[in-house]
């Protein structure tokens, strides 16, 4: 299996990600198909797709269960079966995962993978609440704890034993801020300074707002198939050539350390291994970057440096859009977004626009090789990807 194509992806999209005041998770969702329905005119939806497998996070949220089917029906394919999947902020990763393993399986050539989260509904006490279910509940919400505290841990740990400090994660924004800014679909669309960041209210201290992602409304959808028959509805697939799921304690303070999510990296082994190639062989990644820190510690959980070298990485400049590894071109979830069952495709989607060469100003010159890194919780859980033109 080293470096075969395990599924392509012939088409994707994603609606607009904000404040979506007028639309339902429904309507964002239906929004997104057509998107991908419109860009891939050979493709037959309601011929071709055999199956749908959508990442929801919380029926809380819209106080609306059993939500394949719905999906289903807002996508215009009924009857087709749907099924949701549930990991936390990975619910989308999880989608691609099983999407492939339908694939591979042989019982169906045509999936549609997808996701949606409508959170702006509620407020941020609520939306805090709920997303703060994905934790460890007797032991970390019970006590207080919100992730926003949990990543600030990580933060402080990190910051203790190798010396990372608040401007480096500051830088971390600053990029993802510029790339969001040159991203029509992202629900944050300016730019920031350094000072700005470092100047901003704390949430959990050392993160202050500017380090933490955004309450978001959003969807995203994406059709794979068997690799064979994928030219028969597009000329330009990209395929899907490494994939890998780690799965770790819930609770932080069950973890070896707090430094790295070993998740990710049992995540990144798999799928690089399943990809035949390396870290260096990268051209552009999507992580999940729910707060700054989670994108430092991603670049070493996912050897794009060394461990503790994630501050330097950044202060570098090597993950800018002019860098040698360009990281969350899309603007990341710190600025495009964060409705969490949508994040794992959204994440796919902009890895799709990069290596089709559709990525507009944030385009990354020749890229051939793409990753994304989509973790749930506080890193229980975590989906990396690997795609090749």
């Amino acid at each position: 299996m080293r470096g075969r194509p395990l599924a392509a992806v012939v088409t994707a999209g994603i609606s607009r990600f904000g404040k979506m005041e007028d639309l339902t998770g429904r309507e964002l969702f239906a929004e997104a198909v057509r998107e991908a329905f419109d860009r891939c005119p050979n493709l037959n939806p309601r011929r071709d797709i055999k199956s749908m497998i959508i990442g929801v996070m919380s029926e809380s949220f819209e106080h609306q269960g059993h939500l394949a089917p719905l999906a289903s029906e807002w996508a215009g394919l009924l009857p087709v079966p749907s099924v949701r999947t549930e990991v936390a902020c990975a619910s989308s990763g999880a989608a691609i995962r099983l999407g492939i393993f339908s694939i591979l399986s042989g019982l169906v050539d045509v999936v549609l993978v997808g996701g949606f989260e409508k959170m702006t509904k509620r407020s941020t006490a609520e939306a805090t609440e709920y997303l703060g279910m994905a934790a460890d509940f007797p032991f970390e919400q019970w006590n207080g704890v919100t992730f926003p505290g949990l990543f600030a841990l990580m933060a402080r740990a990190h910051m203790y034993r190798y010396g990372t400090t608040e401007e480096q994660m500051a830088l971390i924004a600053v990029k993802n801020h510029h790339n969001g800014s040159l991203n029509p679909k992202a629900h944050m669309q300016k730019e920031v300074t350094v000072d700005k960041v470092l100047e901003s209210r704390k949430i959990a201290d050392p993160l202050k707002l500017y380090d933490c992602s955004l309450i978001s409304d959003g969807a995203s959808c994406a059709v794979l198939t068997r690799p064979e028959i994928a030219k028969k509805f597009t000329d330009d697939p990209i395929y899907i050539i490494g994939s890998g799921h780690g799965t770790d304690c819930l609770g932080l303070y069950e973890r070896e350390n707090l430094t790295s999510i070993k998740a990710a990296r049992l995540a990144a082994s798999e799928a690089y291994s399943m990809a035949g190639v390396k870290p260096q062989d990268i051209d552009v990644a999507e992580v999940h970057d729910c707060f700054t820190i989670a994108e430092l510690i991603a670049y070493e959980d996912l050897g794009f440096c060394s461990e503790g070298e994630g501050g330097k990485f950044i202060e570098d400049g090597a993950p800018t859009l002019e860098g040698e590894l360009p990281v969350n071109t899309s603007g990341g979830l710190k600025a495009k977004g964060h409705p969490v069952g949508a994040t794992g495709v959204a994440q796919l989607y902009e890895i799709f626009l990069q290596l089709t060469g559709e990525a507009d100003k944030r385009q990354v010159d020749d890229c051939q090789i793409g990753l994304t890194h989509n973790i749930g919780g506080s890193g229980a859980t975590c989906f990396v990807h690997i795609y090749r033109r």
